[in-house]
């Protein structure tokens, strides 16, 4: 896919921060695109909030938040729930590309990851909202014997050069506030990876 100007490229993730570990890379390589970011949780949290608009200026998109439960029991929420409020959330529903989290995560692991996935599936795939273009991220972490990882075998890999990195290192550590010890701050993927999937 050739993202251009007039792309309308659309980013459902489940907390702030996932847009910019698992993503930051392709959007910073294709600024001339119209990003849209949207986060499931944490919109009352007056600590993280702030800081997911101020990563999106650095990474030229927009957003919008929810605010469902991502207390850290994990209790599982109705994907009816997930799916109401990303719609909720939609400026429009027609995009030329979707790119959201993979029904197995990216990490071992964390329910809101494989629960926003769902979410996103059955609405791309029902025509809730319309897509040219469906992307998952690709990423693994051996069942949490190292840090998250590109998959190899994914069907687009993007080896980040050194300045759009170093953008993404900074959005984690000085817009986040990650401590460069952090899950985070370790993680942060030099290739990105994505799997391409058929609506």
């Amino acid at each position: 896919m050739i993202i251009n100007r007039n792309s309308k490229c659309l980013v459902i993730v489940a907390h702030p921060d996932d847009e910019t570990l698992w993503a930051g890379g392709l959007i910073l390589l294709n600024p001339q695109a119209k990003w849209i970011v949207i986060t499931i949780c944490r919109k009352s949290d007056t600590n993280r909030a702030p800081k997911f608009f101020k990563a999106l200026s650095k990474l030229n998109a927009t957003g919008f938040m929810g605010d469902l439960d991502d207390e850290p029991e994990q209790n599982p929420l109705p994907i009816k729930d997930v799916q109401e409020t990303i719609t909720e959330l939609l400026p429009c529903n027609n995009f030329d590309l979707v790119v959201t989290h993979s029904e197995s995560g990216e990490y071992t692991r964390h329910l809101r990851h494989e629960e926003t996935a769902k979410a996103v599936s059955d609405l791309c795939h029902n025509y809730e909202i319309h897509t040219n273009q469906f992307w998952k991220f690709a990423y693994e972490d051996g069942r949490g014997d190292y840090l998250p990882k590109a998959i190899d075998k994914a069907d687009l890999l993007i080896e980040l050069n050194d300045k759009i990195w170093q953008k993404k290192c900074n959005i984690i550590t000085e817009i986040y506030g990650f401590d460069k010890n952090s899950f985070e701050a370790k993680t942060i993927p030099r290739k990105e990876a994505f799997w391409h999937i058929k609506i």
